[in-house]
């Protein structure tokens, strides 16, 4: 599905408007809204990553780097340094969405971080 730029707006308006939902709510049920908070942030992060992929909006420099490593470095596993254009990065993942229960992952988050040659 292609997506626009308002889509992303109208996307994080929704999102803040069910966190502010929950921010006002008295009630005692800290799990109130959750769900739905949760589907509206993998909503924004599906059009983000979207349009970053075909160029609708600019990738930071960080991103772009993190792009090349993927390619360069498609089959990386936690933990492991590669060395690119004489710097040596390390690949991490870590959870950016658990289940409900908070025991098992359900989406994962990736990237690269430089390390030194200590």
């Amino acid at each position: 599905m292609t997506f626009t730029v308002d889509d992303l707006e109208k996307a994080r308006e929704a999102l803040r408007a069910w966190e502010d939902r929950f921010d006002r709510y008295t009630g005692n049920n800290p799990n109130k809204y959750q769900s739905d908070i949760k589907v509206a942030r993998r909503e924004v992060r599906t059009i983000e990553d979207a349009l970053k992929a075909n160029g609708a909006t600019p990738l930071t420099e960080d991103e772009q780097l993190e792009k090349e490593l993927d390619a360069a470095f498609p089959d990386a596993k936690s933990k492991q340094t590669v060395e690119y254009s004489g710097r040596k990065f390390q690949r991490r993942f870590w959870p950016i969405e658990k289940s409900r229960s908070g025991k098992t992952v359900t989406e994962w988050g990736r990237g690269w971080t430089e390390v030194s040659d200590d």
